[in-house]
Protein backbone atom coordinates (compact mmCIF):
# COMPACT_ATOMS: atom_id res chain seq x y z
CA UNK A 1 0.00 0.00 0.00
CA UNK A 2 1.62 3.55 -1.00
CA UNK A 3 1.86 6.08 2.01
CA UNK A 4 -1.13 7.78 1.05
CA UNK A 5 -1.81 9.08 4.65
CA UNK A 6 1.99 9.67 5.13
CA UNK A 7 1.50 13.01 7.70
CA UNK A 8 -1.74 12.78 8.68
CA UNK A 9 -3.43 12.39 12.08
CA UNK A 10 -6.11 9.51 12.38
CA UNK A 11 -8.27 9.64 15.10
CA UNK A 12 -10.32 6.23 15.39
CA UNK A 13 -12.93 6.15 17.45
CA UNK A 14 -14.21 2.13 18.16
CA UNK A 15 -17.63 2.01 19.24
CA UNK A 16 -19.40 -0.96 20.74
CA UNK A 17 -20.41 -3.37 18.15
CA UNK A 18 -19.38 -7.10 17.07
CA UNK A 19 -17.61 -5.12 13.83
CA UNK A 20 -14.89 -3.37 16.41
CA UNK A 21 -12.65 -6.20 15.90
CA UNK A 22 -12.07 -5.39 12.55
CA UNK A 23 -11.36 -2.41 13.56
CA UNK A 24 -7.72 -3.73 14.53
CA UNK A 25 -7.14 -3.97 10.91
CA UNK A 26 -8.49 -0.70 10.24
CA UNK A 27 -5.94 0.91 12.17
CA UNK A 28 -3.01 -1.51 10.42
CA UNK A 29 -3.59 -0.61 7.61
CA UNK A 30 -4.34 3.56 8.42
CA UNK A 31 -0.57 2.61 9.74
CA UNK A 32 0.96 1.20 6.83
CA UNK A 33 -0.37 4.11 4.93
CA UNK A 34 1.80 6.41 7.14
CA UNK A 35 -0.49 7.88 9.31
CA UNK A 36 -0.36 8.12 12.94
CA UNK A 37 -3.71 6.49 14.56
CA UNK A 38 -4.70 7.37 17.81
CA UNK A 39 -7.57 5.61 19.08
CA UNK A 40 -10.56 6.07 21.14
CA UNK A 41 -11.97 2.98 22.77
CA UNK A 42 -15.65 3.58 23.78
CA UNK A 43 -16.78 1.78 26.85
CA UNK A 44 -18.78 -0.60 24.60
CA UNK A 45 -16.59 -1.06 22.41
CA UNK A 46 -13.56 -2.39 25.01
CA UNK A 47 -16.48 -4.99 25.54
CA UNK A 48 -14.82 -6.56 21.68
CA UNK A 49 -11.25 -5.39 21.75
CA UNK A 50 -8.95 -4.30 23.85
CA UNK A 51 -6.77 -1.02 24.30
CA UNK A 52 -3.35 -3.10 24.38
CA UNK A 53 -3.90 -4.61 20.99
CA UNK A 54 -4.84 -1.52 19.41
CA UNK A 55 -1.79 0.38 20.64
CA UNK A 56 0.13 -2.92 19.91
CA UNK A 57 -1.47 -1.93 16.43
CA UNK A 58 -0.64 1.41 16.43
CA UNK A 59 2.50 2.14 18.66
CA UNK A 60 0.08 4.89 20.40
CA UNK A 61 -1.94 5.04 23.66
CA UNK A 62 -5.38 4.20 23.37
CA UNK A 63 -8.10 6.64 24.84
CA UNK A 64 -10.72 5.47 27.17
CA UNK A 65 -11.18 8.07 29.68
CA UNK A 66 -12.86 11.66 29.05
CA UNK A 67 -10.99 13.10 31.72
CA UNK A 68 -7.79 11.83 31.70
CA UNK A 69 -5.06 14.83 31.01
CA UNK A 70 -2.08 13.52 28.00
CA UNK A 71 -0.02 16.20 29.83
CA UNK A 72 -0.57 18.50 32.51
CA UNK A 73 -1.86 21.66 30.29
CA UNK A 74 -3.47 19.51 27.53
CA UNK A 75 -7.17 18.86 28.08
CA UNK A 76 -7.46 15.48 26.32
CA UNK A 77 -10.61 15.83 23.90
CA UNK A 78 -9.18 18.82 23.03
CA UNK A 79 -5.83 17.77 22.32
CA UNK A 80 -7.31 14.61 19.84
CA UNK A 81 -10.10 17.24 18.05
CA UNK A 82 -7.19 19.37 17.32
CA UNK A 83 -4.45 16.95 16.28
CA UNK A 84 -7.08 15.04 13.88
CA UNK A 85 -6.62 15.05 10.05
CA UNK A 86 -10.28 13.00 10.24
CA UNK A 87 -11.77 11.40 12.28
CA UNK A 88 -13.40 8.06 11.56
CA UNK A 89 -16.24 6.48 13.80
CA UNK A 90 -15.98 2.64 12.88
CA UNK A 91 -18.16 0.79 13.75
CA UNK A 92 -20.56 3.88 13.91
CA UNK A 93 -23.85 2.13 15.74
CA UNK A 94 -27.16 3.57 16.05
CA UNK A 95 -26.18 4.50 19.21
CA UNK A 96 -23.27 6.39 18.22
CA UNK A 97 -24.84 7.80 15.17
CA UNK A 98 -28.01 9.29 17.23
CA UNK A 99 -26.06 10.83 20.31
CA UNK A 100 -24.07 12.79 17.59
CA UNK A 101 -26.77 13.49 15.87
CA UNK A 102 -28.63 14.89 18.74
CA UNK A 103 -25.08 16.92 19.85
CA UNK A 104 -25.04 14.36 22.85
CA UNK A 105 -21.15 14.71 24.31
CA UNK A 106 -21.31 11.94 27.16
CA UNK A 107 -18.04 9.83 26.36
CA UNK A 108 -14.87 10.89 24.94
CA UNK A 109 -15.98 9.97 21.59
CA UNK A 110 -18.71 11.89 21.13
CA UNK A 111 -17.04 14.99 23.21
CA UNK A 112 -13.66 15.12 20.51
CA UNK A 113 -16.56 14.72 17.14
CA UNK A 114 -18.35 17.43 18.85
CA UNK A 115 -15.02 19.60 19.05
CA UNK A 116 -13.19 18.80 16.02
CA UNK A 117 -12.80 21.06 12.72
CA UNK A 118 -11.76 18.15 10.74
CA UNK A 119 -13.99 15.98 8.77
CA UNK A 120 -15.40 13.25 10.55
CA UNK A 121 -16.32 9.81 8.63
CA UNK A 122 -19.01 7.57 10.26
CA UNK A 123 -18.63 3.96 8.84
CA UNK A 124 -21.85 2.30 10.00
CA UNK A 125 -22.63 -1.41 11.05
CA UNK A 126 -25.92 -2.40 12.77
CA UNK A 127 -28.35 -5.35 12.79
CA UNK A 128 -30.41 -4.71 9.32
CA UNK A 129 -33.36 -3.73 11.35
CA UNK A 130 -31.82 -0.93 13.19
CA UNK A 131 -30.35 0.22 9.84
CA UNK A 132 -33.48 0.34 8.24
CA UNK A 133 -35.46 2.00 11.07
CA UNK A 134 -36.74 5.59 10.82
CA UNK A 135 -35.18 7.06 13.46
CA UNK A 136 -31.76 5.65 12.20
CA UNK A 137 -32.65 7.04 8.87
CA UNK A 138 -33.61 10.47 10.13
CA UNK A 139 -30.50 10.86 12.37
CA UNK A 140 -28.30 9.77 9.54
CA UNK A 141 -29.61 12.17 7.52
CA UNK A 142 -29.34 15.20 9.88
CA UNK A 143 -25.79 14.20 10.38
CA UNK A 144 -25.07 14.27 6.55
CA UNK A 145 -27.34 17.84 6.67
CA UNK A 146 -24.45 18.49 8.99
CA UNK A 147 -21.24 18.06 6.37
CA UNK A 148 -20.43 14.82 7.71
CA UNK A 149 -20.08 11.97 6.03
CA UNK A 150 -21.41 8.21 6.42
CA UNK A 151 -20.36 5.43 4.50
CA UNK A 152 -23.40 2.79 4.66
CA UNK A 153 -22.94 -0.24 5.91
CA UNK A 154 -22.20 -3.09 3.29
CA UNK A 155 -24.54 -6.38 2.72
CA UNK A 156 -24.16 -10.06 4.09
CA UNK A 157 -24.63 -12.22 6.80
CA UNK A 158 -24.62 -10.57 10.20
CA UNK A 159 -23.20 -11.53 13.23
CA UNK A 160 -26.71 -12.05 14.62
CA UNK A 161 -27.94 -14.36 12.44
CA UNK A 162 -29.69 -11.69 10.12
CA UNK A 163 -28.74 -11.36 6.84
CA UNK A 164 -28.66 -7.83 4.92
CA UNK A 165 -27.31 -4.78 5.01
CA UNK A 166 -25.52 -3.74 8.32
CA UNK A 167 -21.92 -5.37 8.04
CA UNK A 168 -19.16 -2.63 8.65
CA UNK A 169 -17.45 -1.44 5.26
CA UNK A 170 -14.53 -3.68 4.15
CA UNK A 171 -11.23 -2.06 6.16
CA UNK A 172 -9.70 -1.07 2.51
CA UNK A 173 -12.69 0.84 1.30
CA UNK A 174 -12.75 2.58 4.52
CA UNK A 175 -9.31 3.45 3.81
CA UNK A 176 -10.28 4.44 0.35
CA UNK A 177 -13.14 6.94 1.81
CA UNK A 178 -10.34 8.59 4.06
CA UNK A 179 -7.84 9.60 1.46
CA UNK A 180 -10.52 10.79 -0.74
CA UNK A 181 -11.99 12.85 1.79
CA UNK A 182 -8.29 14.54 2.67
CA UNK A 183 -7.28 14.87 -0.71
CA UNK A 184 -4.26 12.61 -0.83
Amino acid sequence: MAKNLEGKEIILGIGGGIAAYKCCELARMFVKAGAAVHCILTKAGAHFVTPLTLQALTGNPVHTDMFSLIQEKEIGHISLADRASIVVAAPATADLIAKVACGICDDLLTTVICATRAPVLFAASMNVHMWENSIVQENVARLKKHGYTIMEPASGDLACGYEGKGRLPEAGEIVKEVIALLGS
